[in-house]
């Protein structure tokens, strides 16, 4: 996308004053591409506000696919809210989550769910899968080490769940699972 957004704003760099296309198509490029991001992260209200900024000074193939994303932000906007009757599905919510690559609203899930329910020791255990698929090895540690406290099958779990193959080589992953072991 972003090769498709420099050839859009390239081809029309008349529509910018003389003397400042390149300057201006840069940043029109730039804000473009952060506003998509932004889309991309499920951070809707931030990237309507961004894409609305963009949309009179954007060239007219920018300004069309601004227009198509507004809309896109729009309706996730008008979605209603997620309401779970237990803490159990929220945590499935998460999970599914979770392994789309939504991060961010799967650690919102999570962390909700802990808020509520501060002994969830699968919202703990949660959390630290998420955390060691996104590299975060002493939250994922802190994490787990919780689980288990609340719960020992979780440490049972942990020694077979593919989902911590990054922290395999921690030495403090391993002391965690097999304490037993000197």
């Amino acid at each position: 996308m972003t090769q498709e957004a420099r050839s859009a704003v390239s081809s029309r760099k008349h529509n910018f004053p003389s003397g400042k296309s390149d300057g201006r198509a840069a940043a029109v490029i730039q804000h473009y591409q952060a506003a998509v991001q932004l889309l991309q992260q499920s951070k809707f209200e931030k990237a309507l506000t961004a894409l609305e900024k963009l949309l009179p000074d954007a060239p007219d193939e920018i300004k069309e696919r601004c227009r198509m994303y507004i809309n896109t932000c729009q309706k996730q906007l008008e979605k209603p809210s997620l309401v779970f009757d237990t803490p159990e599905e929220q945590y499935d919510y998460a999970v599914s989550q979770l392994n789309t690559g939504y991060y961010e609203t799967a650690r919102e899930q999570f962390n909700l769910i802990l808020a509520s329910f501060p002994d969830a020791d699968y919202a703990f255990y949660g959390l630290a899968v998420l955390d060691a698929i996104t590299g975060r090895a002493q939250d994922c540690l802190n994490n787990l080490a919780r689980a288990i406290e609340l719960n020992g099958k979780n440490r049972l779990q942990a020694r077979v769940d593919n989902d911590f193959q990054s922290m395999v080589d921690d030495p403090r992953f391993t002391e965690l699972l097999y304490p037993e072991i000197p």
